[in-house]
């Protein structure tokens, strides 16, 4: 099955925006009256029948609507400092989307090497991903903050902070209690400040080790949405 995205829905009508519309036109060759399978990105699957082209633009007559419901029972926000090669940090979303990731957060801390981010362009490989893995949501990509504001906010879950400063704490997958919403921290490449795990300490965030190798950013990033994910389905 191949799976377009969309959110422009109005009434029995869905719509595709210019790259979808051009990729299922152009690139895939699907026309008028051919059926394709849309996601909203909101747990909706729709099954419609192209009725318009007009423009280079998709209209499509929606025929069924699949809710898929929500099976997972956990939820995992991660909030990583973006690494200073974007591409690195790119890779990571496409491939914890792929995994099963609910919320993204771009944290700037002390050592950060990167202090701005290209939203739009993020947005469209969390879309890629979802597309390419079947799901039907679309991860959650907050806007960029500081850790220190990050921190104020309450979180009602688990929360772990990945640290290489001491390397005794207990690993993720033995730290974290199956069906429990969580949020993890995971620092740049030159980690946290000594300060920044104090504050994180002080908002309630539990220091937890990713093993015994030292991991890229990105790195650290697959590894917790795969530590996690493997522990709900055991």
């Amino acid at each position: 099955m191949i799976l377009f995205f969309s959110d422009i829905i109005e009434g029995d009508l869905i719509r595709l925006d210019e790259y979808e519309s051009r990729h299922c036109l152009k690139v895939l060759r699907i026309g008028l009256n051919d059926v394709i399978h849309i996601t909203d990105g909101k747990g909706n699957l729709y099954k419609a029948r192209i009725s318009d082209t007009a423009l280079q633009r998709v209209t499509a007559l929606i025929i069924r609507t699949i809710i898929k419901p929500e099976e997972k029972g956990f939820g995992l926000h991660i909030a990583i400092a973006p690494t200073k090669n974007s591409e690195r940090f790119e890779w990571f979303l496409e491939k914890s989307s792929e995994i099963g990731i609910d919320e993204i957060t771009p944290v700037f801390c002390t050592h950060s090497e990167r202090n701005k981010i290209n939203p739009e362009r993020l947005h469209k490989i969390l879309v890629s991903a979802v597309k390419q893995s079947l799901k039907t949501r679309l991860p959650k990509l907050n806007e960029a903050v500081a850790l220190t504001d990050f921190l104020k906010t309450p979180h009602p879950c688990m929360k772990f902070i990945a640290s290489c400063l001491s390397g005794r704490e207990q690993e993720i997958q033995h730290a974290y209690t199956k069906s429990h919403d969580v949020v993890v921290l995971i620092g740049p490449e030159g980690d946290f400040s000594e300060a920044e795990i104090e504050a994180a300490a002080n908002a309630g965030f539990v220091p937890v080790s990713l093993g015994p190798s030292r991991l890229r950013t990105e790195t650290a990033g697959i590894y917790v949405t795969t530590a996690i994910n493997l522990v709900n389905r055991i």
